[in-house]
């Protein structure tokens, strides 16, 4: 019988907790994305090109990145919905190529791409707007052309990008 009421007692007091547990508004994560349980939908807006100088094939290559990302790793639904939980539109700022970084026997060696991506995050259900810039360097070889360069680099530009951007949002760096 003591056997009985202690064992009573300890499913009593876990399914107190599990309760308690469920009933509270926590958080979830799924891979590295920290996500408030209430947030259920996002809209992902096209990344526009407003930088100096444009690649054409940068905003349209980070959009659907972002895009795969987000729907691949976080349990979010997209909408186009401008009353999505969640609401990303972003600007490319600067595409720089302009930078040299290294110098061998007086000739420059490598330079820099530097390209800056500038975030606007809605959250609708905090009525909340967080504003923030993504910057990235890459370095090139002195003797390629930007636009040979640009073949090899895009897909790290866009990968790099895409990465930071997702944990910004999602991991609370």
């Amino acid at each position: 019988m003591i056997l009985m009421n202690k064992l009573v007692s300890r499913l009593t007091l876990l399914l107190f907790v599990i309760v308690g547990l469920t009933a509270c508004k926590v958080n979830y994560s799924m891979r590295d994305a920290v996500i408030p349980t209430d947030v259920k939908t996002v809209k992902i807006g096209f990344i526009e090109n407003r930088a100096r100088y444009i690649n054409p094939q940068l905003s349209p290559k980070l959009t659907d990145k972002l895009q795969v990302k987000i729907t691949n790793q976080t349990k979010l639904t997209r909408t186009n919905s401008d009353d999505a939980h969640y609401v990303i539109n972003g600007t490319i700022t600067n595409y720089d190529p302009s930078q040299t970084v290294g110098v061998s026997a007086q000739q420059a060696s490598t330079n820099r791409l530097t390209v800056t991506v500038h975030i606007i995050l809605k959250k609708n259900l905090e009525n909340k707007v967080e504003e923030f810039d993504v910057t990235r360097s890459f370095d090139f070889s002195a003797n390629l052309t930007l636009q040979q360069a640009e073949g090899q680099l895009l897909d790290e530009v866009v990968r790099n990008l895409t990465d930071e951007i997702f944990n910004r949002i999602f991991s609370n760096w």
